[in-house]
């Protein structure tokens, strides 16, 4: 971007907000990829970010940290400019993908490091630290090293440091990703708690929906360098607007013109809803209300029906999802049973019906 082209906003960043919370509008530009997401969030609030590999996620994160400088925009934290405030002087607390513990310091004096920078002397940043990893159930582990730590337990104890400092704005970064399943799901209930009890804005980056569903508050959807989707995580999984959305929440979804309770798929069939709109919309319905059969069926009351080709099988928890391709490509759930008594194989020809009660309509 030239001096020309970048906008007043750009140039200066724009004037910082009254109250309390995050306002950013953050462009980054490196090669041919740009960023541009804005965020904003109120004390209390945890926000996720979205979205697949490469869209941006990281980068944004990084440059809320610091780590990253912006091309343009702005990022202001409870009324105070950040863009040039150096990354060690900002009200920001970080726990990274692999937490970045500091393997010849105990669990104790990792988390007093951000104290004693932040001025305290080594025994108030001692009590600090022992203080933050009493809430966190690791009193036991203070004396640790990072080696002698569980995945789940040095997590615990890198969230500790990043809020002994007190941040105005804490990042997490793939928070749960090095977990195992077991033990992914006793720490993000612990992680919920911590941080339902933080009084100032959360950035959370995953790829992982069940992450974001419990966690945060707001989703926000980014894909390629975009926002293109954003609300709570009920809105966002049941009006998805995107492939990659609908995918991460498990849906299939269509675009098309609809004219009453129909809709005219874009490059496909008719879709009967029971919603009566007019003009784009998206549909969207869950893989368990696909009906398969090997035959044409008669007598059905779904009104929606296609016909379709198996083109792969999957295990998708304790049932069988397959892809279909044809008049309309979808996919559907089955249980192992009825996948074998259809004699399902890839390449064999079935009929797909939804009845109209299981889709949902709403505006493009």
């Amino acid at each position: 971007m030239t001096d020309a082209e970048k906008t007043p906003e750009d140039a200066g960043g724009a004037p910082g907000p009254a109250g309390a919370g995050l306002d950013a509008r953050l462009v980054v530009e490196r090669g041919s990829f740009r960023l541009d997401v804005k965020l904003t969030a109120a004390p209390g609030d945890v926000v996720a970010l979205l979205g697949p590999n490469g869209a941006g996620k990281t980068t944004a994160l990084r440059a809320l940290a610091g780590l990253v400088p912006l091309t343009g925009g702005h990022l202001w934290l409870d009324g105070a400019e950040l863009d040039r405030t150096p990354p060690e002087s900002r009200p920001v607390g970080v726990v990274f993908q692999d937490y970045l513990l500091f393997p010849h310091l105990t669990a104790l004096d990792n988390v007093a490091f951000g104290p004693r920078c932040h001025g305290a002397t080594k025994s108030e940043a001692r009590a600090q630290a022992a203080e933050w990893l009493k809430r966190m159930d690791l009193t036991a582990h203070a004396g640790a090293r990072p080696r002698r730590l569980s995945g789940g337990q040095a997590q615990r104890v890198a969230l500790a440091r990043a809020l002994a400092t007190h941040p105005r704005l804490l990042l997490l970064d793939e928070p749960l990703a090095a977990l195992d399943a077991r033990t992914r799901l006793d720490v993000r209930a612990q992680l919920r708690r911590h941080l339902a009890d933080f009084e100032a804005v959360a950035v959370l980056v995953t790829h992982d929906p069940l992450d974001a569903m419990v966690l945060a508050d707001r989703l926000v959807v980014v894909e390629d360098g975009h926002v293109v989707q954003e609300g709570t995580p009920a809105d966002i999984a049941r009006h998805p607007r995107t492939d990659y959305i609908a995918h991460l929440v498990g849906l299939n979804l269509y675009r098309g013109q609809a004219e009453g309770h129909l809709v005219h798929v874009d490059d496909g069939p008719m879709l009967t809803t029971t919603e009566d709109l007019t003009g784009p919309v998206f549909v969207a319905f869950p893989p368990s209300a696909v009906t398969l059969h090997r035959n044409r069926p008669t007598g059905s009351s779904a009104r929606n029906v296609w016909r379709c080709e198996v083109a792969g099988l999957e295990t998708h928890g304790d049932q069988i999802r397959a892809a279909l391709t044809g008049e309309l490509p979808l996919a559907a759930d089955l249980t192992t049973v009825a996948a074998a008594e259809l004699d399902l194989h890839p390449g064999a020809t079935v009929w797909a019906t939804v009845k109209a009660a299981e889709t949902h309509a709403y505006p493009a």
